[in-house]
């Protein structure tokens, strides 16, 4: 079941998707992130990538609520934030959660998107929706697009984590999706070695790769020469 990754498609890859459960979902994702960590694993890379280099602008894919560009303009009012999401349902209500940050609703794997240029990209829990095949292009795309750096936050693909994720979610969510979604997120999720593999095929040497608690990986792609 966890030996390979998954290809099963998850109820949030419905680009459509405007469950009466959409804004729990978000809530509930948002109170995942912050307290498993993963907040911090995102505001860590920016900070090290923003410790270097003088960043201007950053883009975050998969946006869902917008909860993490309202936490980096807090921080770093300085920096134009963008959130991103091909779901327009999702985007409307990042518009009303945080109405000082711009939302746009566009599919990252269309040529008007690959035309926007940001210092910094950010993913956090998007990318194990795609298959190999198209992380290695859209990490080409992404390195001509983040003219710093591309942070990813996402899942490491464990039994400890599938469980976990189940046992949680079983007794305190109240998200028909997020209940469907979470135990097969982790088996979306990855190895060590597959994205180390993703990274090569796309001829990507210069980042580096770190494990996370709970169960998560961190990757800083630094695109800057």
């Amino acid at each position: 079941m966890l030996r390979r990754r998954s290809d099963q498609r998850e109820l949030m890859d419905d680009l459509n998707y405007k469950g009466d459960d959409l804004e729990i979902t978000l809530q509930e994702l948002d109170f995942i992130n912050k307290w498993l960590g993963g907040d911090q694993i995102s505001l860590s890379a920016f900070s090290r990538l923003a410790s270097q280099h003088k960043i201007h602008s950053i883009a975050d894919l998969g946006c869902g609520s917008g909860k993490f560009l309202s936490t980096i303009k807090n921080r770093f009012p300085e920096v134009a934030c963008t959130g991103v999401d091909a779901n327009a349902a999702i985007i409307d209500y990042a518009k009303k959660t945080f109405p000082g940050i711009e939302f746009i609703s566009e599919n990252i794997q269309d040529s008007r998107f690959s035309n926007r240029k940001f210092d910094i990209l950010h993913c956090c829990l998007f990318l194990h929706h795609f298959t190999d095949d198209e992380l290695i292009d859209l990490f080409v795309a992404f390195t001509k697009q983040a003219k710093v750096g591309v942070i990813v936050n996402d899942l490491h693909r464990h039994f400890l984590a599938y469980h976990a994720i189940a046992l949680l979610t079983r007794f305190f969510s109240r998200s028909g999706l997020v209940r469907h979604d979470a135990k097969l997120s982790v088996q979306r999720g990855f190895k060590r070695r597959e994205l180390v593999d993703i990274l090569d095929r796309a001829g990507i040497k210069r980042y580096q790769l770190s494990w996370k608690w709970a169960f998560r990986w961190q990757l800083i792609i630094y695109t800057n020469p």
